[in-house]
Parts: structure tokens; sequence; C-alpha cells
């Protein structure tokens, strides 16, 4: 390795890109791997997916780089001012003699905090025995009312309510507003699910948000909530973010949906599945009353053998039990028809809910709009071919090779363009550029040329 302490008769002068190699292998030998936390400035995101910005301190900054295989794992958005923790190597760029980080990983630099008071928190409350099996209480089969405490306007509550339209639409919904983010959402939800449990109205509750980081989570993570969902007497379902996302409530809840959907499907029975079941029952019943019927019958027919004598008294008996059995089968015939009825009545409700109606207006509004947006396109696409007719035409005006075309010429030295005899001295080599091609001439002698 060449250095600077040899005696100055031996002295080997070093090359810039000699002296940014030997820099280059310094540094990203001595600091591999660091973990670095500062605030974020100038974050450009091209088109390519990367990420390049600055992180910076009170007194320094360096620029830094994330490609796109890397930034894919962030679970945040991040934007200048934020302040982060990276897990970057140094790298050092030869040709421009820059130093820069290139990222790892990144994340929030107060979620690692956030993180350690969660799993504070989850010890204690597991250490109480507020996540015990035990006091878990078992979801209602078929919910007549549910209440469900989200974002009015996020797309949880809309998963949610189509979930539920979806399988078996007589279920009743109340969606009870409340903030799922911030510094008053915990209080906001807290006071929510204490009207709803208090009321007594209702026969589960859902706590439902979507995705998103830790910190954006965090209103599900307070000790205050989780103790009312620990102490409320109607079944508890936390559904918080997708199925990767934990938060304190999913385990004092008494059922942990991994997504709000998920919840909806636990609390809504399949309608298709309710049908059969009306069907098999009906089946059972004809079955049933056909055998009382076949027994009735039978004993019928083994009293008329026993009795014969006196025959006023057969004949009365026989009287008897003709009309006991017309009263059996008329009795029989009523409570197929009041199943029969009660099953049409059910079918019609549903079919009277049936998404089809919608659907076929939804199709209709999408050709509809599919139709205006063709139009829209095709007439912003004839003002651009115009406009860009327009621009070629005034390139032409003021394009080079229209002036070359007129008798002038391009000269340059370089690659750069010489506008002065002082840009050129005795013996250079210059190109003369004109309109169909390029003469290389040697400057022999400069003049001035008084204005």
């Amino acid at each position: 390795m060449k250095n600077f302490t040899t005696s100055a008769p031996q002295e080997t002068a070093f090359s810039v890109s000699q002296l940014n190699r030997q820099i280059q292998q310094l540094l990203e030998a001595s600091l591999p791997w660091i973990l670095v936390e500062g605030e974020i400035s100038n974050l450009a995101k091209p088109g390519s997916g990367h990420w390049y910005f600055s992180l910076k301190d009170d007194k320094a900054q360096i620029r830094c780089a994330m490609f796109k295989g890397k930034n894919s794992a962030v679970r945040f958005r991040p934007k200048d001012g934020d302040m982060v923790r990276l897990r970057a190597r140094v790298t050092f760029y030869g040709p421009r003699g820059d130093c820069q980080l290139s990222v790892e990983s990144m994340e929030s630099a107060g979620e690692g905090a956030l993180q350690q008071a969660f799993e504070r928190l989850k010890t204690s409350l597991q250490l109480e025995g507020l996540f015990d099996a035990k006091h878990k209480k078992p979801l209602p089969t078929k919910p007549e009312r549910v209440a469900i405490i989200t974002s009015p306007i996020g797309a949880a509550v809309r998963d949610m309510i189509i979930a539920f339209r979806r399988r078996f639409p007589l279920t009743e919904l109340t969606i009870l507003p409340s903030l799922v983010q911030g510094q008053d959402a915990a209080k906001n939800i807290l006071r929510q699910l204490q009207r709803a449990d208090d009321s007594g109205h209702f026969d589960a509750i859902v706590l439902g948000r979507g995705g998103g980081s830790l910190e954006d989570l965090w209103s599900f993570n307070d000790e205050a909530l989780a103790r009312a969902v620990f102490h409320a007497k109607t079944p508890i379902v936390s559904a918080v973010g997708h199925e990767t996302d934990f938060t304190i409530t999913d385990f004092v809840a008494d059922v942990r949906a991994a997504t709000p959907t998920t919840a909806a499907e636990l609390l809504s029975p399949d309608r298709n599945q309710l049908l059969r079941q009306i069907e098999q029952q009906e089946k059972q019943l004809v079955r049933r009353m056909s055998r009382i019927l076949e027994q009735s019958q039978q004993q019928l027919d083994f009293m008329t053998k026993r009795i014969r004598h006196p025959r006023e008294r057969i004949e009365q008996q026989q009287t008897q039990l003709d009309q006991l059995k017309r009263r059996l089968q008329h009795s029989m015939q009523r409570k197929v028809s009041e199943q029969q009825t009660q099953t049409a009545n059910l079918i019609h409700r549903l079919e009277r809910n049936s998404p089809t109606r919608r659907i076929v207006q939804d199709r209709q509004k999408l050709i509809d709009i599919d139709t205006r947006l063709a139009r829209a396109l095709s007439n912003t696409l004839a003002k651009k071919q115009t406009a860009f007719a327009r621009v070629i035409e005034k390139l032409n005006l003021v394009s080079p090779l229209n002036t070359l075309s007129r008798g002038y010429a391009i000269v340059s030295k370089d690659k750069q363009v010489i506008r002065s005899i002082d840009d050129v001295e005795k013996g250079d080599a210059i190109k003369v550029r004109v309109q169909d091609g390029e003469i290389n001439c040697t400057v022999k002698t400069t003049k001035a040329i008084s204005q």
C-alpha cells in the first residue's frame, strides 16, 4: 500500500483515482455496518423506486441512498423533517469523491421506545391474568345487533359492512364513530366502548381499523382501554390492522380477528348454510309428522279390531277416531304450512336484500363512466397532438441545424463551442460543424477583429 512516509527521493505521487480507492477501502473496512439517527431532508423518490436523501443534525449532514429492494420493507412513509434510525454501511463513490450511506433498514426514531413500552405493558397485563383464556367470553352464533367502533371514513368500516351484507344482511349494524389514531384516539375509543357496553343493546362489539405502523396503532395499546375491554360484559372482537399487526387489545379481547373483514365473518352466519339448515329441519319435521300419522293409524286399526260390540259404541269411537285423524292431519298440514311460509318469508327477505340489483345499476354506471373517459382521452390526445406540432414548429425555427443550412458553422474544441479567439491557441485541433458534416482543422494563427 502506498503511503506518505517515504523519503523525498523515493516519494511517489498518488493519482486521484488511487487515492479515492484507498479512502473507499479504509472507510468500508473500518465501518461495515452502523446505526445512525438523524432528520431526513431533501428526500427524492424518482421513478426508479430508489430513495435519495440527506440525514442531518444541527451540525452536519450526510448523503444517503436506500434502494428499491430495501425501502419496500419500510412500514411508514418517510418525509422531510422525520426523525429516523438507519442501519447502513458507509460507502465512498470514487469517481465523484463522495461519501454516502447505503441504507439497509429504516424505522421511526421513536418506534424503538414505543416497542419497549408495548412489551412492558404486555408483560404487566399478562402477569395479572388479563390474557388468560378462562376469561374469554364466547361469541354469539347469530348476533342480531353488532356495534362497530372505528373511523367512519376508513376502509376498515367499508370492508366490514360489505362482509356483513354479503353473508347475513339481517344483522343490525351500529357504527360508533371514533378517532383511531392520534393523541385523543384512545380516550375516544374508550368512551364509545363504555357507551356501547353499558347500553346492553348489542350482542357483540368490534374494535377495528386498518393497518399502519406501531405509532399509527398506538391508541389500541392504551392500558385504560385494555382494562375496559377486559371488564366489558359484551363479547369484544379486536380487529386492528393486518394479520401481522398485534396490539394490546388483541390479547385482552375475547377474540382477535386478523383483519376487519375477518371480524365480520366471525360475527355473521352464512345465509346459504342457514337456508340448508331450514330445508333439513323441514324434511325432519315432515318425516316426524309422517311417523306420528302412521303410529296413529296403527293404533286406530288396533282399536278397531278390538272393539266390535256394541255397534253404536264402535261407531261412536270410530267417529271420534276419524275426527282425531282429521284433526291430526289438519294439525300436521298447518305446521308444515307454517314452516313453509316462514321459509318462504326468509327466502323472500334474503332475495330482497340481494346485491344483484345494485350490481346491475353499478355496471351501467361503469359503462357510462368508461364512455365519458374514452371521449375525454380522445379530446385530450387531440389537444396534445396539436400542441406538440406547434412545439416542433417552434423548435425548427430556433434549431442550430436550421442556422447551419443558411451557411453558418459551429466551431468546437474538445466538445466545447469556441466563442472567442482566447479559447484556442496555435496548434489546437478544432472541429467545424456545417450542415452536412464536420471539418477537422488545426489553428495556425488567430486574429482579433475590432467591433
